[in-house]
């Protein structure tokens, strides 16, 4: 995904310095061309060699380091930087930045860049808290740079509190964000998720085998390139994506309220959620106990949310269903697709090898009015980036 790209990250003198070599790996196995630049005081956490051999890069230390090309460093580097991370950012590096100071290596090339700059902050929580560090922090927004907020957690210092910096994989997407297109800047996108659970009894419900892998995927392609985007997710072993709305929910009728009550003001609805069509028509406030006997439930309809949703779609509102079918399965979409009023149906057949529940590929074909266009098998990250290209060229703008 990296590809081409050139990324600097900058590290600062705290402990989550060491964290910053996973970071580093990560991007260069996503083929980035990564250079880390150190202040001083950061080379008595972690040596600048364990950056050097993870990224095939010098890393950079000293302004005045005579060991280099016949340029002026910092600025060479500055021209050809796509994007510009400081992690762990530590308040003394936070404040030179907010002002414009520019005295070592790390702080010049950050001055001389003019790519994004994501700042990662990370310090005890009194630190963090402080007046004059919250209005660096600012500071830094006003001047265009992405501030990520702290995770909450245990501290190095033994306080417990704001100010630990966040995992590399999340700083990851911080950076994967910023480098994507933003062609769905401003557009307001609704994706469905996972399963639904129907009570039996305060033990048991009724349920299916969806892990919510292909709408978790959906919410954070349409994120990643710009959307405003609401995740409304059945119960499931994923953690949602960062920079998504996320709304859990229970049942299929919670499932309906909490869709029917943001469904008006979006521009795209996508239901990749495998909603119960049935539930138990009556339920226990107490374990059901068992006996010799055969036990048989009697079932009721759930609510069809995409045919209400199909029925009261607004203008100019592009409306995809999911259909996950195991025989006749083009037939059995296109009588969906036409039945529920939808602009475009997934379909895929979870018999065939790499397209059912809980796997991490699909193999789908988009079906609408007018045609069909069958994907091969690929990641569900590749659909959901397919899916969305899809509905970007023909939707009504």
């Amino acid at each position: 995904m990296l590809h081409g790209k050139h990324i600097v990250l900058g590290v600062t003198g705290g402990i989550a310095a060491y964290k910053i070599a996973s970071l580093a790996s990560m991007l260069k196995k996503q083929a980035a061309d990564v250079t880390v630049i150190m202040t001083q005081n950061a080379t008595n956490f972690i040596n600048p060699i364990t950056f050097e051999t993870l990224t095939g890069n010098k890393c950079l230390v000293d302004t005045f380091d005579r060991n280099f090309k016949h340029s002026v460093e910092h600025v060479s580097l500055a021209k050809q930087t796509d994007i510009f991370m400081i992690a762990p950012a530590s308040a003394n590096v936070i404040a030179k930045a907010a002002h414009g100071l520019a005295d070592d290596m790390l702080t010049t090339t950050l001055l001389a860049c003019e790519c994004p700059k994501i700042i990662a902050p990370a310090m005890n929580t009194r630190m963090y808290r402080n007046p004059v560090v919250q209005d660096n922090l600012k500071l830094l927004t006003h001047y265009g740079m992405e501030v990520i907020t702290p995770a909450t957690g245990y501290l190095a210092c033994g306080d417990t509190g704001e100010g630990k910096m966040p995992e590399p994989e999340l700083l990851c997407e911080y950076i994967l964000k910023a480098l994507k297109p933003k062609d769905m800047k401003d557009l307001k996108v609704l994706v469905t998720a996972g399963p639904t659970r129907e009570k039996l009894d305060p033990v048991r419900y009724l349920s299916n085998h969806s892990s919510g892998k292909m709408g978790y995927a959906i919410a954070r392609s349409a994120m990643m390139r710009g959307a405003q985007v609401t995740l409304v997710t059945g119960k499931t072993n994923l953690t949602p994506p960062m920079a998504v709305h996320t709304l859990e929910i229970t049942s299929a009728s919670d499932m309906a309220s909490a869709v029917k009550a943001c469904a008006g003001e979006q521009d795209i609805i996508i239901k990749a959620a495998a909603v119960a069509d049935y539930r138990p028509k009556y339920t226990s406030d107490e374990k059901m106990k068992k006996s010799d006997a055969d036990l048989t439930i009697e079932l009721e309809r759930t609510e069809d949310i995409l045919g209400f949703l199909g029925a009261h779609k607004k203008e100019g509102q592009f409306l995809c269903g999911f259909s996950m079918e195991t025989e006749n399965m083009l037939e059995n979409s296109q009588k969906k697709l036409e039945k529920k009023n939808l602009d475009l149906i997934v379909a895929n057949n979870v018999k065939q090898q790499g397209a059912g529940f809980g796997c991490d590929t699909n193999i789908v074909t988009l079906i609408s009015p007018k045609e069909s266009v069958q994907l091969p098998l690929q990641s569900k990250e590749e659909v959901a980036d397919h899916l969305l290209d899809y509905i970007l060229e023909h939707r009504i703008k």
